[in-house]
């Protein structure tokens, strides 16, 4: 008779029980693209991820330092299929936590019984107008040189930030390979998005096939599937949009450019209420094309001319822009992207600055404050600028990076440019101070 075989070595029994553990786990029903964002609704949290396969949406989860999976909630998915040779089908699922606890920490993981995610956590927000929220901004992150994402990675996960706001430009591009690309993008940025509300806009990459991929990828407050919506974290309304509507309408319609600007005008009455505006007196807006830059190339806001800023005469009837409309109504902080490079202008109004004064340029000023932030990295590299800066270009860096905000309270806005180039060093700070908000301030 045979000798019996030595027993397997320890490690090897570990991966056996391993493979018998998923030996039944249907291929193609493991949670991934894990990434959250707030809802717009109070006390609550939207996990959403994809599958391959059509399987049951559950989020199990718990307060920290609790008993772990306390909770449950169930969603619901949706079929996505990929435009593209092969019509790739995936299923985007969505679950919404509500009663969370205000700035209370939970565990949780999602999925079902055919497979879960690994472990995340997330931070409530805190729903206090006297809040503090700290920002993560940064616009055209793409999977390829995306050099910034590692220390943003890292300072998510040791509570950095309570939010990020992404300004548009996604994986370039989101619909490649029949959406593999995009695919791969949602994994990278789940060290990111899975800890913290990822807030976005869309930007020119994903105009493919009427903004499908965005659409169908992120979770954002409202009814237009994230093209515009608007909502309060502490001390601020916050309003993200569209610039694509000023370039795309020959193809996706006159109409979504004017609903957009009638939405915008009647959220920014609403914000203005007096009863809003002093509990809410800080808005900023985000949208990707910037009205003003000093780059080289040929963007919109290289042209006097830009449409996002003035709107456009070749349609009809003629398409409003935004300058106007957001100085009317007290814009604070208008946040862009698009351009592959970090610029903060000084306050500035149809070409012309309003700086508070001389010494003090960011206190009390006359006009709304912009900030470009596109720079943290992608596979187009960087962008140049002109030789001498515009009247209104305060400062201007090429280096790979992102910005920090935080909104310290009603009158004090902070806000850092980190430069990844230069191992997160700051290379830029500015602190904005409002001691009148609304369209009165420009008096």
């Amino acid at each position: 008779m045979a000798a019996a075989p030595p027993p397997p070595p320890p490690l090897l029994l570990l991966l056996l029980c391993v493979c018998a553990v998923f030996a039944d786990v249907p291929i193609g029903t493991q949670p991934e693209q894990v990434h959250i964002s707030y809802p717009g609704v109070q006390n609550s949290m939207l996990v959403t991820w994809s599958s391959a396969n059509k399987t049951d949406s559950v989020v199990e989860y718990g307060l920290w330092g609790g008993k772990l999976f306390s909770h449950s909630a169930t969603g619901n998915s949706s079929i996505f299929i990929n435009e593209g040779a092969e019509y790739r089908v995936m299923y985007i699922h969505r679950v919404l936590l509500t009663d969370l606890r205000p700035a209370a920490s939970y565990v949780y993981h999602c999925g079902s019984g055919a497979g879960w995610s690994e472990l995340f956590f997330f931070t409530a927000l805190n729903e206090s107008v006297f809040f503090s929220p700290r920002f993560a901004l940064f616009g055209d992150l793409g999977n390829e040189n995306p050099q910034s994402l590692s220390r943003l990675q890292k300072e998510t996960q040791i509570g950095t930030y309570d939010v990020i706001l992404h300004i548009g430009d996604f994986a370039y591009d989101l619909y490649e390979d029949n959406g593999r690309i995009g695919d791969e993008f949602m994994k990278q940025i789940q060290s990111i998005a899975a800890y913290v509300p990822y807030m976005t806009c869309p930007g020119n990459h994903e105009w493919a096939f009427n903004f499908s991929q965005y659409r169908a990828r992120f979770s954002m407050p409202g009814d237009t599937e994230g093209l515009w919506y608007s909502w309060n974290v502490g001390p601020a309304h916050i309003i993200s949009f569209s610039t694509e509507v000023y370039f795309y309408y020959l193809e996706y319609g006159l109409d979504l450019l004017f609903r957009q600007y009638e939405w915008l005008r009647a959220d920014l009455q609403e914000a203005n209420r007096p009863e809003n505006r002093a509990e809410r007196p800080w808005i900023i807006t985000m949208g990707h094309r910037p009205m003003y830059c000093s780059n080289d190339d040929d963007d919109d806001c290289t042209h006097f001319q830009s449409y996002v800023r003035l709107g456009r005469n070749d349609t009809k009837p003629p398409a409003p822009g935004l300058e106007e409309l957001f100085y009317q109504y007290g814009v604070d902080l208008e946040l862009w992207a698009h351009e592959h490079t970090y610029e903060r202008l000084w306050p500035v109004y149809d070409y012309k600055v309003f700086n508070g004064s001389s010494e003090e340029p960011y206190v009390n000023p006359k006009a709304p404050v912009h900030i470009i932030t596109g720079s943290a990295g992608c596979r187009e590299k960087h962008d140049g600028f002109i030789p001498k800066p515009r009247d209104w270009s305060a400062f201007r860096s090429t280096d790979y990076g992102y910005t920090r905000l935080q909104l310290i309270n009603n009158t004090h806005l902070y806000l850092e440019q980190v430069s990844d180039d230069q191992y997160g060093k700051v290379i830029d700070q500015m602190t904005l101070v409002k001691e009148k908000h609304g369209p009165d301030a420009w008096r």
